[in-house]
């Protein structure tokens, strides 16, 4: 009796647009970027295109306007931009031998100034734990990571949503979702014009979480938004 390998992949287990660990049966769809593949979830398939990611195998689209009009190019106009200087129109004979008529010459385009980087804006932090916590809801509402928190809802169900304020950064929240088989926690700093949400770490076991990051303050709904819990 013939004896099959088994061979397990170990590769592409991560969405390199949204950087979540992709679930059991999952299977992400490779892209081209820069020259190089990239593998994206179903979840982000649109931002991918978005941002002129390419799915490998298919031709990418081309301005076809442009490429009339360069085809349109009059034959005579292009002829004469080659011709040689010997063959340039002539001035009228007067007293002398005809020369050449010089051909105008393209002024130099003007440079641009270096751009003028704008300072950084900074907000007021709320100054309590409570405002800071609402303050960190709603950017996260606002952010795009709802739609994470949705998709991986749908196959393992409602998460255990913790927002809690730092301890060590004033300003900076951190908002934990969590299911029995994974958990991602999210950074918030409050201290930005508009305040950014970050995936800035996630796991497998619930055991690596804190012990004030197995609380339950908070709920998702079925697109991911979250609301504190009275």
């Amino acid at each position: 009796m013939s004896t099959k390998d088994i061979r397990t992949s170990v590769h592409h287990t991560t969405c390199d647009v949204c950087g979540r660990t992709l679930l059991r049966g999952e299977s992400p769809e490779p892209y081209v970027a820069g020259g190089e593949r990239r593998w994206v979830c179903d979840l982000c398939i649109g931002r991918a295109l978005e941002e002129g990611w390419v799915r490998e195998g298919t031709i990418p689209t081309y301005d076809r306007a442009e490429h009339a009009r360069e085809r349109k190019r009059p034959l005579m106009g292009f002829l004469r931009s080659r011709r040689p200087l010997h063959e340039m129109p002539r001035a009228p004979e007067a007293n002398g031998p005809a020369v050449p008529r010089p051909m105008p010459t393209a002024a130099e385009p003007a440079v641009p100034p270096p751009p003028v980087r704008e300072p950084r804006h900074v907000r007021a932090v709320p100054t309590n734990d409570e405002h800071k916590v609402a303050a960190a809801v709603d950017a996260f509402n606002s952010s795009e990571h709802p739609r994470t928190v949705a998709g991986v809802a749908r196959s393992l169900g409602s998460p255990v949503v913790s927002v809690r304020a730092s301890e060590t950064h004033p300003s900076v929240v951190h908002v934990v979702a969590a299911w029995e088989l994974c958990w991602y926690r999210y950074e918030i700093d409050l201290a930005d014009e508009l305040p950014g949400v970050r995936v800035a770490a996630q796991g497998s076991e619930l055991s690596e979480l804190g012990a004030d990051e197995h609380g339950d303050n908070a709920g998702a709904d079925e697109n991911g938004l979250l609301a504190l819990r009275d």
